[in-house]
């Protein structure tokens, strides 16, 4: 699961290249703390494969990527921003955020635990915080795995193939939901009938 955030007094009033550095070392910036009038568009933009642009051309660097991804945040209404104790600036999103690239389990039954790497390197174990569900969000049905705040990875096509022979060599539930415990949680990811 990802690190908890600083005390918001302690990067207040930090550099990006600060703020960098502790992304680095996995403690993120308190976004969620943080409101500042909104300064305008960002002229980004994250595509449904995980690729950042800026002014429609991809950011090269991964982690400038990274940085970016730090102090991203989802406004109640649905929206995303790039925000800093004096800025907010609009970002377009047009599925999620991240994309979960990577999966790794460990246990069975209702001991396994999931994990989870991004595309900009958070490390997410599925559980009680950290939600697996299949919906759709307007795209069709996906798999997404709830990274922080309100911010969501759409899991990559490779990961959920192995999401779903692991749920299919385990006997589907009383209610014939096929799916994975992870962390004391059962996240349906079908049903047996379907």
């Amino acid at each position: 699961m990802p690190l908890t955030n600083p005390p918001p007094d302690a990067i207040a009033g930090l550099t990006l290249a600060e703020i960098a550095t502790l992304a680095a070392d996995g403690k993120l910036p308190p976004v969620e703390s943080w409101n500042p009038t909104h300064c305008g568009d960002s002229s980004m933009r994250i595509l449904a494969d995980g690729t950042w642009l800026h002014e429609g051309s991809p950011i090269g660097r991964s982690a400038m990527v990274r940085l970016f991804s730090t102090v991203l945040r989802r406004e109640p209404d649905g929206g995303h921003v790039l925000v800093t104790p004096a800025e907010k600036l609009s970002i377009a999103v047009d599925e999620a955020p991240f994309v979960g690239v990577e999966m790794t389990s460990e246990g069975m039954g209702t001991t396994r635990r999931l994990a989870f790497r991004t595309n900009v390197g958070d490390l997410v174990v599925a559980g009680a915080a950290h939600a697996l569900v299949v919906e759709d969000r307007g795209h069709g049905t996906h798999p997404y795995l709830r990274v922080r705040g309100r911010l969501d990875a759409l899991i990559a096509r490779s990961v959920y193939y192995e999401l779903a022979n692991l749920a299919l060599d385990e006997a589907p539930g009383a209610d014939g939901a096929v799916g994975l415990w992870s962390d004391g949680v059962f996240f349906a990811l079908g049903n047996a009938d379907a």
